[in-house]
């Protein structure tokens, strides 16, 4: 039976906080670009992240560490100014928070300010709390991310599924625990087992958002280009993928180049005369 859902004409920190208290699941998507954002938003998605993936799926980077602030605050201010309802978090990139509460403050400052964007996201339990609290003295809303941090790979090894193991477990439920206890108004949770991430939502009373985390969880956030099958070769479980853009993208340019080639366009309704 599905929930009355209530219409936000601006999403905000607290409408999230109402979807979860009401049991409405959250929608979230990523976006780097303006043209993208204006349809994410338009399609009526509660959350755009834009997210340090930038450095995979426009970038070309093998990992996220080598997007920069300055990077992420350009594609973050391209979203916003094509947004009306959705709240637009942006992740801080690797080594603008960890360790340094002061350098974390800094670099969330400068993505609030130079941005315009509604939070930001971190990666990280107990080890950047201070920087947590550092931030949101200054009134700026913070999102963690636990379970599998792609900020960490190279100390992981590899994207396998985290929190296996009871001990593990037992951390990412504390480090939840601590995170919303610091002030964090949501929480992403990537890669573990579905078991685990509704044991994880039940115990906390903001929001936990999943990928690749099951259902029992608060709502869901994939990568856009995953979604509409821009990229096609990343196959994992949780992906579902509702267009295969690249086959059809590529269909459409071959197409064109064989018309250009057999001078077939422009044609004559394309053509201008004087």
């Amino acid at each position: 039976m599905s929930l009355a859902k209530k219409e936000f004409k601006k999403v905000t920190t607290h409408s999230l906080q109402q979807m979860k208290d009401q049991g409405e699941k959250i929608s979230m998507l990523t976006a780097y670009d303006y043209t993208m954002a204006k349809m994410v938003d338009a399609a009526g998605v509660d959350c755009i992240l834009v997210g340090d993936s930038a450095s995979n799926v426009m970038a070309g980077h093998e990992t996220t560490l080598p997007i920069t602030l300055d990077q992420m605050i350009y594609h973050a201010s391209s979203v916003i100014r094509a947004v009306d309802r959705a709240l637009v978090v942006v992740d801080l990139p690797f080594g603008t928070y960890q360790g340094d509460s002061k350098q974390a403050l800094n670099s969330a400052i400068r993505v609030m300010k130079e941005s315009g964007g509604h939070a930001v996201k971190l990666e990280g339990g107990v080890e950047i709390i201070e920087g947590i609290k550092r931030i949101l003295t200054a009134g700026i809303p913070v999102m963690g991310h636990l379970g599998l941090t792609p900020q960490s790979i190279y100390k992981f090894g590899t994207y396998s599924v985290r929190a296996k193991e009871d001990a593990e477990a037992q951390k990412l439920l504390e480090d939840a625990k601590a995170l919303e206890e610091a002030g964090c108004f949501g929480i992403v949770l990537e890669k573990v087992p579905a078991e685990l991430a509704k044991k994880v939502s039940d115990a906390l009373t903001i929001p936990v958002i999943g990928i690749g985390a099951g259902a029992g969880v608060d709502g869901q956030v994939l990568v856009f280009h995953d979604l509409v099958g821009m990229t096609h070769q990343f196959h994992p479980r949780f992906l579902r993928r509702y267009l295969n853009l690249y086959d059809e993208i590529t269909g459409a340019i071959g197409q064109y180049v064989q018309d250009v080639k057999d001078v077939d366009f422009p044609n004559e309704s394309e053509s201008y005369t004087s």
